[in-house]
């Protein structure tokens, strides 16, 4: 004896396997440890059936519990009936029919529906991918695996009506969208399109810097486009240094906060102006006040009068402008 089932019935061969003998003639019984030619035959010296035993002690149902040359000597006996038995002919015929239909596949799995894996097959299977080398598992695994990607990403491509997942996604990033509100959209996991994006579209993550809005862009995104610009680059650009906005003002107007503001605006490459507006209405008004002295600005009509030896004086009596504007405009230019 070499243990006990959960019942506390003894057992004398190891469960999950029908021990047999070095000739293959005979199989050991789990119940007695005794040898026989067919198990199966001689279990109703213990009152048990076959199915029991089967379950009991982890073996397929298809096993014949005999051992291997007695399996061979009943084999070569049906192949020999085979020619000349009609009862033996019209069950193999029967059987092929099942087969062919699919009826057969379908029998089985309801028959194993809801029974536990065997031991006996559970073995078997161990000592099958035992033989598989390491390269070729990992090679199936990785093909299983990208199908599998692959499935997922036409699934969520048609479900939205686009042509591929990579076209999804490039539309869904160039809105401003980060990876994790993709996936949850998708009806995945937020980490989801992180982790395999490189796998289901390798161009797209290579591209994906340049083509997804920067998280900081993301709010100002809208106001952006509400403006008609492509990019929140170029409508900065076009707030501050061509319509002389202030930072604060263009806060206001996209809704966020002056340094939201001023951190896109360092990522653009766009130097800030303190005080935009009002010095583009200074430089508007000396641009105004210098043009009848023929001079596009203030500053360059002070130099240029300074240069021939007038005084201040002179030059606000000349000008119409006070002392302190035209040395304040001088300055700045000598700055």
């Amino acid at each position: 004896m070499i243990g006990h089932l959960d019942d506390g019935t003894p057992f004398h061969a190891p469960v999950g396997v029908m021990l047999g003998d070095g000739d293959g003639e005979r199989v050991c019984c789990h119940l007695c440890g005794r040898w026989y030619l067919s198990v199966a035959s001689h279990l109703r010296v213990h009152g048990w059936t076959k199915a029991a035993y089967i379950a009991a002690f982890g073996l397929e149902v298809g096993n014949p519990l005999a051992g291997r040359r007695t399996r061979q000597r009943r084999a070569e006996a049906l192949r020999a009936r085979q020619h000349r038995d009609p009862a033996v002919q019209r069950a193999q015929a029967a059987a092929r029919v099942r087969a062919r239909s699919g009826a057969l596949t379908v029998a089985a799995a309801e028959a194993a529906r809801g029974r536990p894996h065997p031991q006996e097959r559970l073995v078997k299977t161990l000592a099958a991918l035992s033989a598989i080398r390491p390269a070729a598992c990992a090679e199936g695994n990785r093909q299983r695996s990208e199908q599998h990607l692959s499935d997922v990403g036409a699934k969520v491509a048609a479900q939205f009506g686009f042509e591929s997942f990579a076209c999804y996604v490039r539309d869904r990033l160039a809105s401003g969208r980060s990876l994790a509100a993709i996936s949850r959209e998708a009806g995945l996991h937020k980490d989801w399109l992180s982790r395999h994006l490189p796998a289901i579209a390798p161009d797209l993550a290579a591209q994906r810097a340049r083509i997804r809005a920067h998280p900081g862009d993301a709010r100002l995104l809208p106001a952006a486009r509400s403006a008609g610009h492509a990019d929140v680059g170029a409508y900065l650009r076009h707030r501050h240094l061509r319509q002389h906005r202030t930072v604060a003002a263009i806060a206001a107007e996209a809704g966020v906060t002056r340094w939201s503001v001023l951190a896109a605006m360092e990522r653009h490459g766009i130097a800030a102006v303190p005080h935009a507006t009002k010095r583009h209405r200074a430089a508007s008004r000396s641009s105004s006040a210098a043009a009848p002295l023929g001079f596009t600005s203030v500053a360059a009509y002070a130099a240029h009068r300074r240069a021939e030896g007038a005084t201040w004086r002179a030059l606000a009596a000349e000008s119409g402008l006070p002392e302190s504007t035209l040395q304040r405009h001088a300055a700045g230019r000598n700055a």
